[in-house]
């Protein structure tokens, strides 16, 4: 009697531990270290209004003011700097809504490693994925996600346009576009600072311009 070959159960792993060395070995992941996110969006931003300026400034005031009340953790910083952000840029009115923990999962081509997960936050206008955000205290790096949020931003069940996100630590800001192509290539922008002044009236900006897409 001939006995079938045994079933390869898929590794299952969660997009919170996963590496940027496994989405490149499993996922073939480029990334392109040389291009800035920022030059193709540079002449495209549209200027603040003085009043948008304002209420910028407080909410970075305000973040700065949480932090002389440790821990401030990822529900403080969503409260905090982007749940205003998102008001300010009209996010909460049509076409736009926001869903939370939205659970997202990648399979590799040879289907033997699935990477599963839930997003903090995601951005929807008329059904379409516009930009996945990770957030993490502050006591992190905006880098600690970046592995995370790109395993997030692979799974936009949209292919064939580009996926936006951002992963915030509340302290910095750091934007990745993601090209749906074979193999799939990611570019990131600058590293925003909230400590630099001006860089949360940048990162209003771009999320501004990303929504636009």
């Amino acid at each position: 009697m001939t006995s079938s070959a045994a079933t390869v159960q898929p590794a299952i792993l969660q997009a919170q531990s996963i590496t940027i060395r496994t989405l490149i070995d499993e996922f073939s992941l480029q990334l392109d270290e040389r291009s800035d996110l920022g030059e193709e969006w540079q002449d495209d931003l549209s200027e603040l209004s003085d009043s948008e300026k304002t209420q910028i400034d407080q909410i970075r005031d305000g973040y700065l003011n949480q932090l002389k009340y440790p821990p401030l953790l990822e529900k403080a910083i969503q409260i905090s700097v982007l749940g205003p952000l998102f008001f300010l840029a009209g996010f909460y009115l049509p076409p736009f809504h926001l869903r939370a923990e939205q659970s997202t999962e990648i399979v590799s081509e040879d289907e033997e490693t699935i990477v599963r997960g839930q997003l903090d936050l995601l951005l929807v206008r008329d059904g379409f994925w516009v930009m996945a955000i990770e957030s993490k205290r502050p006591t992190f790096s905006s880098e600690a996600g970046f592995a995370q949020l790109l395993a997030y931003v692979m799974a936009d069940p949209d292919k064939s346009r580009p996926s936006y996100g951002l992963v915030t630590s509340g302290s910095d800001f750091l934007f990745v576009k993601l090209i749906h192509s074979a193999p799939p290539q990611c570019v990131t922008s600058s590293q925003f600072a909230m400590r630099n002044r001006g860089d949360l009236q940048m990162v209003f900006r771009i999320m501004k311009w990303i929504a636009q897409r």
